[in-house]
């Protein structure tokens, strides 16, 4: 019971502290979940954060349920996806009954340009994090390249890419080894 309720706090912590969608609760994922916790291993988390995005749902709600599985089995998931998606709803609530009252106040409209600003900021560093500790090959560098020009270019869903970037990484992983 400790431990469920431990999961849930740290989840809500997460859905409540976390502005910007999963790739920006990538970093107090890794915190929370890594390094204070213990509930997984760094590379066990992007392996969630990866299986979250290929998914039908939310990147966080799916990973919250997949760390909470794992931990605590069939409760464990329902208790962290109850966690990460409370403060959001609770959030969402009060200020759909307020917000309708403030939208056309000009410094409400320049803070929320901020905020969007800073939620790029803390994407595009999940991001660089996320390449230093996993590109450790040219050849990685060239797939990542090569998924990044078709999700930018041809908009193919990140289901194929990830798919497809595995199964090169098969293929030409078996090539290097072999020669």
């Amino acid at each position: 019971m400790k431990t469920l309720w431990t999961l849930f706090r740290a989840f809500f912590t997460i859905g409540g502290l976390t502005f910007g969608g999963g790739y920006a609760m990538l970093p107090m994922l890794e915190r929370e979940i890594v390094t204070r916790h213990r509930w997984a291993t760094k590379e066990e988390i992007l392996d969630y954060f990866a299986i979250g995005q290929c998914t039908p749902g939310v990147i966080a709600v799916n990973t919250a349920t997949f760390v909470g599985y794992r931990t605590c089995g069939v409760a464990g998931g329902v208790v962290a996806t109850l966690g990460v998606v409370s403060p959001s709803l609770i959030i969402i609530t009060l200020i759909a009954m307020v917000l309708e009252h403030f939208m056309d106040i000009l410094w409400v409209q320049h803070a929320f340009a901020g905020i969007r600003v800073a939620v790029c900021a803390l994407i595009a560093a999940s991001v660089i994090k996320l390449f230093k500790s996993n590109v450790k090959k040219h050849w990685h560098i060239a797939l990542a390249a090569a998924a990044f020009v078709v999700v930018a270019l041809f908009k193919l869903s990140p289901v194929y890419v990830v798919v497809g970037c595995a199964v090169l990484s098969v293929v030409f992983g078996k090539k290097v080894h072999q020669a």
